[in-house]
């Protein structure tokens, strides 16, 4: 009997003592996504007031207030209003929602293969992509109006097959995490293969847009653009943090997973869906944007751990940290000319992700 209390007694102080060590350590994620929010506003503020035309801060101020409240709009220029509101505002915001919703997908195809090398551009979407593009462009068929819109459909529609392919291929083998990435290279060079031939046969003046178009751009952005996107985020985003306990569990094995009650196949099967959805969405405005779905995970992880409450959150904000600076250096650095985008995604993300790699502690590379 005296045993039995001093048994339940240190049971206790045990649990005690581990849930006092989880709630502080909640605590400091919960602080270092504060932190990554104020980063990222103080980035915004920054991306407004540089460029081609330079904004002093006081002045951006003011036209953020004019927007907000009426009796501010006379102390700011027209100049400045479309400057701001029109021009670089959208293009911020869509930075933001882009990186994020890349970076939310890398992390989620990462967990559903636990692979860390897996993204959804290793899965083909951005190769189909790049052909529908390259299909619209060069031969003006597809779906959608004329202009844009039949670019951007068509990207949309040829990601939706490429996942469908990769699903309908992985399926044969049970959804497996290798059979995944598998099918995914297969259909990735598939596509990539038919967007070369397109270039091929296409014009030089086509053929310029084609390779512009897959260097990735937020030059085109607009309200209407950054809003669809951010809706698409918000849809992806809640249903996928409802799961993060099941993602968790699911990094533990098939065979852990299971025994825990996750569904691990439709868990995967239907994750890995959601992601794809997010990354075709974004790269049907953006065109290619490299590394910042493979980075940004990697990234979240070295800072919050692998918990996926914590991790989803954390890659959404830094995915939205990296496509932002990336872009405002694309403004800037050639300033009036623009690089595009996805060049400085890639040059910026190969160091970090070395540097990543050689510090072997993001989770996945043990040390």
């Amino acid at each position: 009997m005296k045993t039995s209390a001093l048994s339940s007694k240190s049971s206790a102080l045990v649990d005690g003592a581990f849930g006092d060590e989880y709630r502080r350590s909640a605590a400091t994620r919960v602080l270092v996504l504060a932190a990554g929010v104020a980063l990222l506003a103080v980035l915004a503020v920054l991306a407004v007031t540089v460029g081609a035309v330079k904004v002093p801060p006081g002045d951006a101020c003011r036209v953020l207030m004019s927007v907000l409240w009426t009796p501010w709009r006379h102390t700011t220029s027209a100049f400045s209003r479309a400057l701001i509101w029109e021009l670089r505002l959208p293009r911020i915001v869509l930075a933001v929602v882009a990186g994020a919703g890349l970076s939310l997908s890398g992390a989620v195809i990462q967990a559903t293969t636990r692979n860390p090398l897996a993204s959804p551009f290793t899965l083909g979407i951005s190769a189909a992509a790049g052909f529908g593009a390259a299909l619209a462009i060069v031969l003006g068929a597809g779906l959608g109006g004329p202009g844009a819109y039949l670019v951007v459909a068509n990207a949309f529609a040829c990601s939706m097959l490429a996942m469908g392919l990769v699903h309908l291929l992985a399926g044969v083998k049970g959804f497996s995490p290798s059979a995944t990435v598998l099918a995914g290279v297969a259909v990735n060079f598939f596509f990539m293969a038919l967007t070369s031939l397109l270039q091929y046969l296409g014009q030089s003046e086509d053929v310029k847009a084609v390779v512009l178009w897959l260097m990735g751009g937020l030059h085109r952005a607009t309200w209407g653009q950054a809003s669809l996107l951010g809706g698409v985020l918000l849809v992806a985003l809640v249903p996928l943090f409802g799961v993060a306990w099941d993602l968790n569990a699911l990094q533990l094995g098939d065979e852990v997973a299971h025994s825990l009650g996750v569904p691990h196949r439709r868990l995967r099967v239907w994750a890995s869906l959601v992601a794809l959805l997010v990354t075709a969405s974004v790269v049907s405005f953006t065109g290619t944007i490299g590394f910042v779905c493979l980075v940004g995970p990697h990234m979240a992880r070295l800072v919050v751990g692998p918990d996926h409450r914590f991790l989803l959150p954390a890659s959404c904000l830094m995915g939205g940290l990296l496509l932002l600076g990336a872009d405002t250096v694309a403004r800037t650095l050639v300033a009036p000319l623009e690089l595009p985008v996805g060049i400085v995604t890639s040059l910026l993300g190969v160091p970090i992700f070395v540097c990543l790699l050689l510090r072997g502690n993001t989770g996945y590379w043990g040390g």
